[in-house]
């Protein structure tokens, strides 16, 4: 309403807007070194001092002196984060955020030896050169630092179970009706191989990086020193980051490498939504119990409640990630001409991505940890109808040649629930032969569960390759 007074809280963790910042701070704090606002002004620094010091290799700044070259380099690990405030200040004149770390960087070379370097700083480049390769660098190590490691502690878990129940019979189920037997050992190993596979990908991606100019035409460079080969010097300062030189670029650095990075870690994110959702209804069925902690409430009416809540937070918070990832997926790979600002707003969202990411990895690891298996009531329902063999008997009827062993199956079966004395009663009274009846006799929702087991074990052995594969 007009004329009402808006009070200003101070940002702390109560007051803030955002949950990443808020409600999850813990547990996204570690990412704040890597993809923060603090971050960002870090690592720009970081190269554009990484950028003077290969100036002066090669002749174009004047020759650094061992202590001067140490210094700087040392600069970059001790950056703080009251000199990034101190960047903050100088862009509120600016208001250029690139340029406020350029000036920064001028008054620290002012207050040095290098004082007679100091328009060598930033020299032929445009701020794109820096924040494309910030933006990549902020990328890849808050998701190989922060977000890989939690993957991997939940690939972990779920081989250490895989092996523990790789023969235990459980029912499965297809359009949720029960279907013919498997282990649970089985059902978890596929999610342990989906994901390793699609970590083994994100650590192998390559992000690619420009440092060009303008509008990538290395223009300013050559006018200057045109017996350089900048080219060169381009490509060996990316490799030294350990990015992919992009040869051709506008002022923008295209950004569909960072789109698929993203994609990556979407299609991981929507594994393990599946996995959440299949643990939910595991737990809801009762094959899975929930450890039950002193003090914790699960409903505020219903005492009786344990709730899901590791797996359903962590599938909100991944579809949201995911729905910031199609966002940007969307928008980054466009722009205008030579270059727009627009994508300089939204690219800024990797933090929350990847913040998104890791309260939904963490929530799923916490959920991990606090169930076991109901082994009583998975063979209970195993076992409660022996309906799920008859894909079995309709198929050995078939070795046997009887005619149209489907329809004669169906009849006796369809829409039934079978018991073990149903069972052995209905084998019987089928128009076969004695001989082929006594094929049945060990067969039993337990034991008809193929090579699962084994597929357990191949599995197992194809997920440690995949985790020893370089990087």
């Amino acid at each position: 309403m007009a004329g009402t007074h808006i009070k200003s809280l101070q940002l702390e963790q109560l007051t803030a807007i955002s949950p990443l910042d808020g409600r999850y701070q813990h547990k996204t704090q570690s990412l704040s070194e890597f993809v923060s606002e603090y971050a960002l002004i870090k690592t720009r620094y970081e190269i554009e001092i990484k950028y003077f010091i290969a100036l002066s290799k090669n002749h174009v700044a004047r020759k650094l002196t061992i202590m001067e070259q140490t210094k700087l380099l040392n600069s970059i690990q001790s950056f703080s984060l009251q000199e990034a405030r101190t960047v903050k200040e100088i862009e509120k004149e600016t208001r250029h955020d690139v340029k406020a770390v350029e000036r920064y960087i001028r008054t620290i070379f002012q207050n040095s030896s290098l004082k007679n370097a100091v328009e060598m700083i930033h020299f032929g480049l445009t701020s794109e050169d820096i924040n494309n390769l910030s933006y990549r660098l902020m990328l890849k190590r808050g998701t190989h630092e922060i977000c890989i490691p939690a993957l991997e502690k939940i690939v972990d878990v779920l081989l250490g179970e895989s092996r523990k129940y790789k023969s235990l019979p459980m029912l499965a189920r297809t359009h949720g009706q029960p279907a013919v037997s498997t282990t649970l050992g089985k059902e978890l190993v596929i999610f342990a191989l989906r994901l390793q596979k699609e970590v083994t990908k994100l650590k192998s991606n390559s992000l690619f990086g420009k440092l060009n100019g303008a509008v990538g035409n290395y223009n300013a460079f050559y006018l200057t020193f045109p017996k350089i080969d900048w080219i060169k010097f381009s490509e060996n300062f990316l490799k030294d980051l350990e990015l992919t030189p992009n040869p051709a670029t506008t002022q923008i650095n295209p950004y569909d490498d960072v789109v698929e990075y993203l994609q990556a870690l979407q299609r991981i994110n929507m594994i393990l939504v599946g996995f959440n959702q299949d643990m939910w209804r595991y737990i809801s069925d009762g094959w899975f119990v929930q450890e039950i902690r002193k003090g914790e409430i699960g409903s505020s009416t219903m005492p009786q409640k344990v709730n899901p809540i590791d797996f359903e937070n962590s599938e909100g918070n991944l579809q949201i990630a995911n729905s910031l990832i199609e966002g940007l997926s969307r928008k980054l790979p466009v722009s205008r001409l030579q270059r727009d600002l627009s994508d300089s707003t939204t690219i800024r969202n990797l933090g929350s991505i990847l913040g998104y990411c890791l309260i939904g990895y963490e929530s799923t690891l916490s959920g991990l940890t606090r169930v076991k298996p109901n082994q009583e009531k998975i063979s209970h329902d195993l076992n409660h109808d022996w309906a799920i063999l008859t894909e079995g008997v309709q198929t050995l009827l078939r070795y046997h040649h009887v005619k149209d062993p489907y329809s004669l199956i169906a009849g006796l079966s369809k829409g039934k629930v079978i018991s073990e004395q149903e069972w052995n009663t209905w084998i019987q009274n089928l128009p076969i032969d004695n001989k082929i009846k006594k094929s049945f006799s060990t067969l039993t929702p337990s034991s008809y569960i193929g090579f699962a087991p084994e597929i357990v074990d191949k599995t197992l052995r194809e997920i440690k390759k995949l985790q020893k594969m370089p990087r």
